[in-house]
């Protein structure tokens, strides 16, 4: 009577072969290192900061950079900043400049108001 004896695995063989360093097994690591996003090659400090950064969280997504300066006090600024300017103690270039170019539209007769609302007043006036 034939012993049984234990047939190997295919797996047992697959990873056996893959630890080889014969050619197919460098390829085959490649591939599936390429299959499940690993690195396929070995790297050097400098190469191997690019999957770091890329699998890190993006810069846009993190609130201690885009939100560096924004401070609480930022309504309270802009609050103190306009009462200067309305004594004469600040000068906010840029809000006087739309201004005058307000106050030079209301001359031309444009003035804020939207496109339908002026048409719309004109159609109650000829009506």
């Amino acid at each position: 009577m034939s012993s049984r004896l234990p047939v190997a695995s295919g797996f047992y063989n697959y990873s056996r072969l893959a630890k080889s360093s014969s050619n197919y097994a460098k390829r085959m690591n490649q591939l599936s290192g390429q299959i499940f996003t690993e690195v396929t090659r070995r790297t050097d400090n400098e190469t191997s900061k690019i999957p770091q950064r890329f699998s890190s969280k993006p810069i846009d997504l993190d609130r201690g950079i885009v939100h560096y300066y924004d401070y609480i006090r930022h309504p309270e600024t802009d609050e103190l900043i306009q009462a200067l300017r309305n004594y004469g103690l600040f000068r906010d270039e840029h809000q006087d400049f739309n201004e005058e170019m307000e106050r030079l539209r209301e001359l031309r007769g444009k003035g804020r108001k939207r496109f339908f609302d002026r048409h719309a007043d004109k159609r109650k006036k000829s009506k």
